[in-house]
């Protein structure tokens, strides 16, 4: 199996897949019998964090804290716009090159 090679672009859209996938397979999850077990590699799980079942048959479902992913991504949104917005005033602030070098149409 070839690993993975994670770049900030694959991190961001993993987190967004995160904050807005479904939970619907954790919770097949929980409900599968012994005999149905085979399906599990067929479940999108990427949401889970933590599954519990006990002897008595309780089952306990721990998702990804969504608000929390999100938070994340905001956070890195604004760091990507305050960059933008630096070298855009650091242009600015640039002296405008010599009238020789400047392209003439």
């Amino acid at each position: 199996m070839a690993k993975k090679k994670w770049d900030r672009r694959s991190v961001l859209e993993q987190m967004m897949a995160l904050a807005t996938g479904a939970a619907n397979d954790a919770v097949k999850l929980a409900y599968l019998t012994e005999e149905r077990m085979g399906e599990i590699d067929g479940l999108d799980l990427a949401c889970l964090t933590e599954f519990k079942r006990s002897g008595s048959g309780a089952v306990e479902v721990k998702l990804t804290d969504r608000a929390a992913v999100l938070e994340k991504l905001l956070e890195q949104m604004k760091e990507e716009e305050g960059r933008g917005t630096a070298a855009f005033l650091a242009a600015l602030d640039r002296p405008a090159p010599p009238e020789e070098m400047a392209s003439q149409r």
